[in-house]
């Protein structure tokens, strides 16, 4: 029995507490890796920012002549802490309306 661990329990009443649904790896992506993340863990789960359409993001990007978002150099819904950054960006959007 590990004593620190806390068991966390989803509304459906599955046991999330190792958290393994914040990252993904996608190994055989024909583009993979698509990113130069440091530590080797770049997380594919977002690979389409649900945050693209943010004017403030938070992620690294420049707007080109046509006005779209170039964010080829953001890598900020593939650290390992984006998923939490992401979600928390969603969660205050759905609070402002």
């Amino acid at each position: 029995m590990n004593v620190g661990a806390i068991n966390v329990i989803s509304a459906a009443g599955v046991n999330v507490s190792n958290m393994n649904y914040k990252f993904f790896q996608h190994t055989k992506c024909e583009w993979f890796p698509c990113k130069n993340i440091l530590n080797g863990k770049l997380n594919c789960l977002m690979c389409y920012c649900p945050i693209y359409h943010y004017k403030n993001c938070g992620g690294e990007y420049i707007i080109l002549t046509n006005g779209l978002k170039d964010c080829s150099k953001c890598e900020l819904p593939h650290k390992e802490n984006g998923y939490d950054i992401i979600i928390s960006k969603l969660i205050e959007r759905e609070n402002v309306g």
